[in-house]
This record gives structure tokens, sequence and C-alpha cells, in this order.
């Protein structure tokens, strides 16, 4: 059998959920492609962009899943020896928290081509929708991002440094170690620092919470918030209700007028 295109991998970054922040390089990928193995947080209109390719789900939901990472590892070398070009499209930024370099060394083991296209990752994107700065001069200097929940499910030591610092903190993967985050930035006396946690951030199902480190586990449980969110700690939050005051008072001098 003759391959239309030599085997390769290419792992795409989906962005954080809405369809519109994919970038260009990424649609020519799935446009190009043989075969696209995705993800659950990816929006599945991408995927008419790779409407002539063989499309397998590789995601997880709730916990369960689908496939496991020595699986999809397999499957990428199996497709691209029979098929030719693989696209791994995975939500957000590959390279942050998403395996992508694990795939690709992988693959590369085999012999076979890769390649990378950056996504938009939600670290950045949902704060920026919710009108939340991760940097604003006289606020934050610097940001972290970390994952809540490490390889052996226990909360990062990161987190501990960070709750120290007085940069903005960005954890991903969090949700089931919020009491735990809560009691590190308490323990430096973080009480009023504000928090927003972000849902489906993106999404026509975005929901939103916000309020501080002593209120936050309230807000959370009072809006019914779960994964998939992202936890924003800092001072720049307070920036999304500066942004709705500014607006409210600009309609009502508008009005007046």
């Amino acid at each position: 059998m003759i391959l239309q295109n030599k085997p390769k991998l290419t792992v795409v970054g989906a962005g954080p959920g809405d369809a519109d922040l994919i970038t260009l390089k990424a649609i020519k990928a799935l446009q190009n492609a043989d075969v696209v193995l995705y993800d659950a947080l990816v929006n599945s209109e991408l995927l008419m962009y790779a409407s002539q390719a063989e499309q397998i789900f590789v995601g997880k939901r709730k916990g369960c899943y689908s496939y496991q990472q020595e699986q999809i590892n397999e499957l990428i070398v199996q497709r691209a020896q029979t098929k030719g070009h693989v696209v791994r499209l995975k939500g957000g930024d590959p390279f942050i928290f998403g395996r992508g370099a694990e795939e690709m060394e992988y693959a590369a083991q085999y012999g076979i081509e890769t390649a990378m296209v950056p996504g938009i990752s939600s670290s950045l994107a949902v704060p920026a929708y919710q009108n939340v700065p991760l940097t604003k001069r006289g606020s934050s200097e610097s940001f972290w991002v970390i994952t809540g929940t490490t390889k052996s499910h226990k909360i990062s030591n990161d987190v501990a440094l960070a709750a120290k610092s007085t940069a903005t903190v960005v954890i991903l993967m969090g949700m089931s170690k919020l009491p735990q985050i809560v009691s590190l930035f308490k323990a430096e006396g973080k009480h009023e620092l504000p928090v927003a946690i972000i849902q489906n951030g993106t999404t026509p199902e975005e929901k939103i919470g916000v309020g501080t480190v002593d209120t936050i586990e309230t807000v959370v449980a009072e809006n019914g918030l779960s994964n998939p969110a992202i936890i924003v700690l800092g001072e720049v939050v307070r920036h999304r209700e500066t942004l709705q005051k500014v607006y409210a008072e600009a309609k009502q001098t508008t009005t007046s007028i």
C-alpha cells in the first residue's frame, strides 16, 4: 500500500474551547490529516476541518478513559505507519500539561517525523475572556501556571511556593485540591486575596465564581462549580470588577448627555 502522506505526527493545540481561537496553522494541519486523534476538551466543531480523515476519540470524561496513554502512543505509531499523517488534537496548548512532548518522543523512536503546532493555553485565554489580566502594572509583575494535581495525584509543592509570592497564580486541574490550596494561602495570611474560578472557559457553558481565599469554597458550592475549571488567585482578579464599574459609569454619563 502506498501512503498518500509519509508517516508523520503533528501535535496540534486546539485552544481553550472557543472554536474561533484555533490558529490558521492548526487548521492547515487538520486539512492535511489522514487520521485525527482528539481529546475530550476539544471543540467538536474543529473536526469539520478534517472531514476526510479518520477521527478517533481518545480523551477521558469524568475519570473514564477511552484509551490509556500507552495505548494512545501505540495508536499514533500504528496509524502513522499504515495511513500517513496523524494529527493529535489536544485542548489548549499541548506543551502545557498536555503530554504532547511525550507523544512526540514516542513516535520519534519509530522513525516517524514529528511537528508541533502551538495552541492558545486555557491558562491565559480563560482569565482574559473574563477580563482578568494575569499581569497588570502595579498589581502583578509575574504569574505562575501550576498543575493542581501531580502524577502521584498529590497537590504540587509549587503551590506552597507560589502562595509566598506576589505573583498571580493560575492553577489547572486543581478543583479536587481546592481546600488544600486555600489552606496554603491562608497560612501566608492571604485571607482577603481575590480568587476567580472559571468553569468551561470560552464556551457557551462558561460559569464563573469570584470571591476571596476565605470565601471561595462557599462560592464554589453556591454556584455548583466543578471541573473542567481553572483557579486564578491574585490582585488582578479585581480588574474585572473595576472594568465593570468603569463601563457602568461611562454608560450613565453617555445616557445623561
